[in-house]
């Protein structure tokens, strides 16, 4: 059986576009005017959610990367399936008061609201190279408080990677020239 699964895996052949036509458009969520890109539809595919761990295990391997850090929640999506990929252990961000021991906080502005995110203070050690995954880049509020928290720790090198970005919100821009950031899908 498992055999036949592969088989069928690899005649399908996934392309960036599948990824894009799988996923989900949400008008007026959470609020009105907001454009919400649901990736809920893609994951559900195990072609789709196998490429996204292929793919993009494949553009940090060799890069030493020792922590995936994962942003509540759907970086913890496939956060911890590419950390194992990667042989690097997984450190969530949190929303307030779900981590239990002593953390960092930080405040942000969202493109409807205000949030805060979180990370426990022993969670990575000085000098370490951090992958940084989340599903969506949009204002880029959100990656530029976690690039906050995590600047607490003095890693050696910080990567970032979103399955999708919305260019016309100019994320890229809000966290700065200073990293390597990829994106898969653009809209």
């Amino acid at each position: 059986m498992q055999a036949r699964k592969k088989d069928k895996m690899e005649e399908n052949i996934i392309t960036i576009e599948d990824v894009k036509a799988s996923i989900r458009n949400i008008p007026d969520y959470p609020k009105k005017g907001i454009q919400f890109k649901d990736l809920t539809t893609a994951i559900k595919q195990p072609e789709i959610f196998h490429f996204l761990i292929e793919e993009i295990s494949a553009m940090y391997m060799g890069r030493g990367i020792t922590k995936v850090v994962g942003i509540e929640s759907r970086g913890f999506i496939l956060g911890g399936a590419l950390a194992a990929r990667l042989g690097a252990g997984f450190v969530p961000i949190r929303k307030p008061n779900k981590l239990p021991a002593e953390r960092y906080s930080v405040n942000y502005m969202l493109e409807y609201g205000e949030d805060s995110i979180e990370i426990h203070k022993d969670a990575i050690e000085p000098g370490e190279i951090i992958l940084l995954h989340d599903d969506l880049l949009a204002t880029g509020g959100t990656s530029k408080a976690a690039l906050e928290l995590l600047s607490h720790f003095n890693p050696e090198d910080i990567y970032l990677n979103f399955i999708v970005e919305l260019n016309f919100l100019n994320g890229r821009k809000v966290v700065g020239d200073d990293y390597d950031i990829s994106s898969m899908v653009h809209f």
